[in-house]
């Protein structure tokens, strides 16, 4: 079989040219493609939903177990955006940035369980069994699920602004000057808040995707540096990739703190002011 294309369900080494740039379709349900990172999402997804389903299934007024950890997870994550946004938004707000915290590290760290990208179809060369087509890929190493997340967010971000400064509140925010002044001075700042405004708005429409590729890139690099060091000593190639395991468990935390972080940011930054109002009212 050396040089075929294989079509066995084999646990073997992972591909010479490391993981690819795209997400592969492994089968179609209705016509509707289904690709390797996304089996991982849905699994990710169903893994949590269960454990959730488990620690709150019985409430206890003291808390043990995994109702305890879930309690101390949401307290811990609402406290924190407390501190950043304040009552009034993080109220309003939470159910989306615990989420995606919660989700994206949870994707990342179970793309490091041993056979993620290193199970599927393939074929056999001289040094072994080498894996083409992956059956499973981390989840936040395809563009299209980061993408989608920093979408839903964009479209929220909108949501929240306008419910708290209004249409008017935000343009005004874009593109009124700011301070007070008269005069000439007065002119020279509305065309210069203006033009400070057309660029924020590009950074704005921006935001996704830069979002979106900095959770993709880091992933990408990491399971690929994983995978090289695999494969860079043959018969080390259980032993090399371990310390950078525990490099990765660090590096899935930061990225989900990070995307987390930007979004609330994102977010102060527009409704900080409508907030304030509502609040003081």
């Amino acid at each position: 079989m050396t040089g075929e294309l294989g079509v066995l369900l084999l646990l073997g080494s992972a591909p010479e040219h490391g993981l690819s740039a795209s997400a592969v379709e492994i089968g179609n349900v209705l016509g509707f493609p289904v690709t390797n990172s996304m089996v991982v999402s849905w699994v990710v997804a169903l893994c949590l939903i269960i454990f959730v389903r488990i620690a709150t299934r019985r409430m206890d007024q003291v808390p043990s177990g995994a109702q305890n950890f879930l309690e101390w997870l949401i307290e811990s994550l609402y406290s924190f955006l407390e501190g950043i946004l304040g009552k009034h938004l993080v109220a309003r707000t939470f159910w989306f940035f615990a989420t995606v915290f919660i989700f994206i590290l949870s994707a990342n760290w179970l793309g490091l369980i041993p056979g993620v990208g290193t199970i599927g179809w393939g074929h056999a060369t001289g040094s072994g069994f080498k894996i083409d087509q992956p059956l499973l890929r981390g989840a936040n190493a395809d563009v299209n699920l980061t993408l989608a997340m920093a979408l839903v967010f964009f479209a929220c971000w909108i949501f929240w602004a306008l419910r708290e400064v209004g249409p008017w509140g935000f343009l005004k925010e874009l593109f009124a000057p700011k301070g007070e002044s008269t005069g000439v001075l007065k002119i020279v700042l509305v065309v210069v808040f203006f033009a400070v405004g057309c660029l924020e708005l590009i950074s704005i429409l921006f935001r996704p995707v830069s979002l979106s590729f900095r959770l993709y890139g880091n992933t990408f690099a990491g399971e690929n540096m994983l995978e090289t060091m695999a494969n860079l000593v043959p018969s080390l190639g259980w032993l090399l990739p371990v310390p950078f395991y525990f490099l990765e468990l660090l590096v899935g935390v930061v990225q989900a703190l990070v995307f987390m972080l930007l979004t609330a940011v994102f977010t102060l930054l527009m409704c900080q002011h409508g907030s304030e109002a509502s609040h003081t009212s």
